[in-house]
């Protein structure tokens, strides 16, 4: 079903994936979207499958994950309005990286590849912005995940220097 409204406009615009679009590019991104209603505790979407749409929050919380060794479940990160997420197989043509399951009730808005082709064909300089945007959240990600692993080897490296020694045989 696609969607438009002032509301949805005014929040779109203010979403890190349409900054800098034009009106009139814009109208025509939100009349590609479908609207997603998704309950609590549903997956939204699934490590390892195959991705073709991407996701902007609405309304809600998501719960993102990633399996570790032996198959564990590793929370990574929270999700809510503004936000957006499938992106990466959408630009890499990749399985999806992650789980998303809905923490609440959740609204999102989907944009398909086919439907971000089509926005490509019609507009490309505003098709090089939104990826321009994705590239800046994409990096913003990346950094956050650079501090966190500095975070974490240097916890384990104060850890070990805090480990008493065996005693000499």
């Amino acid at each position: 079903m696609a969607v438009s409204s002032p509301e949805l406009k005014a929040f779109l615009i203010d979403t890190p994936f349409f900054g800098g679009l034009s009106d009139t590019s814009l109208e025509c991104l939100i009349a590609m979207l479908a609207e997603r209603h998704v309950e609590a505790g549903a997956t939204v979407i699934s490590e390892g499958e195959p991705g073709r749409s991407m996701y902007i929050v609405q309304s809600g919380e998501l719960a993102v994950s990633k399996r570790g060794a032996a198959g564990r479940v590793i929370d990574l990160n929270r999700l809510g309005p503004g936000d957006f997420f499938g992106e990466m197989t959408l630009i890499e043509v990749q399985n999806r990286s992650a789980t998303l399951v809905a923490a609440s009730p959740v609204m999102l808005y989907e944009l398909t590849a086919r439907n971000l082709y089509t926005f490509y064909k019609a507009d490309i300089h505003a098709y090089a912005m939104v990826m321009q945007n994705i590239n800046r959240e994409l990096c913003r990600r990346l950094r956050r995940a650079d501090n966190r692993f500095a975070e974490l080897a240097h916890a384990e490296r104060e850890a070990e220097t805090r480990l008493p020694l065996p005693p000499e045989a």
